[in-house]
């Protein structure tokens, strides 16, 4: 079982973000690269995880795409994974101005 949320924001840039959850919750985030995703931060927390990346990604054929069409409207995403429903770290995030909760899903 997983425990997943998608937050969501136009008002920070990926890398604002990144400087505000390290500051907020003491996490430190490492860059990575993929070619689905695009670059993408990542933080590994001690039951999960967590993932800042932009919305806009780029696409096989030049055009850019969304990683979360649902979403379209937030520009960078946050996406936490932890096997089950962490308060403490929803809070945190919760707290951080500009950043929205978009989606919960349990899996």
């Amino acid at each position: 079982m997983a425990d997943h949320h998608t937050y969501g924001t136009s008002t920070h840039t990926a890398s604002e973000l990144v400087r505000l959850v390290s500051d907020r919750l003491g996490l430190v985030f490492t860059e990575r690269h993929s070619d689905f995703r695009g670059s993408y931060h990542l933080a590994r927390i001690p039951d999960g995880r967590i993932e800042i990346q932009p919305n806009p990604i780029p696409g096989d054929d030049d055009e850019v795409d969304l990683y979360a069409p649902e979403h379209a409207a937030a520009q960078v995403l946050l996406l936490t994974t932890t096997p089950t429903a962490h308060p403490a770290l929803q809070a945190g995030l919760d707290s951080i101005e500009g950043l929205t909760h978009l989606n919960h899903e349990t899996t």
